[in-house]
């Protein structure tokens, strides 16, 4: 059987980029090598693609020091036709091969915005989850939530402040603000993801402050009522041959010690966090849930992968966001609740995988 050739692209110059490291770390570890010839190209928070090590317990998650994809004197790059080449220190140009498939596990900017996917279809290479339209919403909370208010998806109440808006006339934003309702108040960027930038507000006293640390990794934010409710999410994937989205079991978040989900809670501190899959819920209320993201996945015309994240609240769900590109790392909620449905991990990649290439 012939391989197929797997560009396997992580880092990137979000502010995601060790997460991505981590999740690729993941990717290394599991893939069927036996089917897949995996081309590892790591990308610097400069943005520079070059050829990195196929070793998973280089870019495995671990506390404190995070790795980071640095310059080594490589450079990669396509060649219009679906080659990839490197180039070294020395100048020395060599093809790494010609790429049936990039896999890239990108998150935030630049990765998940569609930016890189516009990238890859101008050199006219296939690639693994969704495309430019719905990375483009799927990343823009302002857009996302639109579009799932459209479809008939509840969301969370918001409203969007952008920096401009919030420099010439603070006054008019806090107005939007106050109409919310009670406190706390949730503060996030609009196009960021693993909590990066996010705060919660208590206090009024505190909401400047917690505008420039959003506006530190966007200029548009959304602010958000607090929900009193539990954390839950499922997994999607595309559906095979044109059909329905599949959507597995539901998983619940539930934070002790902190005030909400924040990037510590993620990937520093897992004591202050259990994830339970699949969530104690009611047949119907999973069956209602499942319903909900399915539609909130056509909603954004994803393809591939998403997982979506709800409020379950004593009125029922609220959608507050879809990701793309989510963390992927084995112990991560997508590739675990997939698992739960009766998918592990490296048959979770050949689906990806097999799901690109029926494009």
């Amino acid at each position: 059987m012939t391989k197929l050739n797997i560009a396997l692209l992580f880092g990137g110059p979000s502010s995601e980029h060790e997460i991505s490291c981590a999740t690729a770390a993941g990717v290394m570890g599991a893939i069927n090598r036996e089917k897949y010839n995996l081309i590892p190209v790591g990308i610097t928070k400069a943005g520079e693609w070059i050829v990195a090590e196929d070793d998973a317990s280089k870019w495995a998650l671990r506390k404190g020091n995070l790795a980071t994809v640095e310059p080594n004197g490589t450079k990669v790059e396509f060649d219009g036709s679906g080659e990839l080449f490197a180039t070294n220190e020395a100048g020395v140009r060599s093809s790494l091969g010609v790429i049936d498939l990039v896999f890239p596990v990108l998150h935030g900017p630049y990765g998940e915005d569609g930016t890189l996917q516009r990238e890859l279809e101008a050199v006219g290479v296939a690639y693994v989850g969704n495309g430019v339209s719905a990375s483009e919403r799927g990343m823009d909370k302002e857009l996302s939530k639109d579009a799932f208010l459209a479809a008939g998806v509840p969301a969370t109440p918001h409203v969007v402040i952008k920096l401009d808006d919030w420099l010439s006339d603070p006054e008019s934003a806090l107005e939007k603000v106050r109409n919310l309702g009670p406190l706390p108040l949730f503060v996030k960027p609009a196009r960021a993801g693993s909590s990066k930038g996010v705060s919660k507000v208590k206090s009024m006293t505190d909401f400047s402050s917690a505008v420039e640390t959003a506006f530190k990794e966007d200029n548009k934010l959304v602010v958000e009522c607090g929900v009193e409710g539990r954390e839950v999410e499922v997994a999607v994937l595309e559906g095979r041959n044109g059909g329905a989205p599949r959507v597995s079991v539901a998983g619940e978040i539930i934070v002790t010690g902190r005030d909400f989900y924040d990037f510590d809670a993620k990937y520093q501190d897992e004591d202050s966090v259990q994830l339970v899959v699949p969530a104690i819920i009611s047949a119907a209320e999973l069956q209602e849930m499942q319903a909900l993201a399915a539609k909130a996945f056509d909603a954004l015309g994803c393809e591939g992968l998403a997982r979506a994240d709800f409020f379950l609240t004593e009125n029922g769900f609220l959608i507050n966001e879809i990701n793309t590109m989510p963390g992927f790392t084995p112990l991560s909620m997508f590739p675990s609740l997939w698992a739960a449905s009766g998918i592990d991990y490296p048959d979770l990649i050949d689906e990806l995988i097999e799901l690109a290439r029926a494009k």
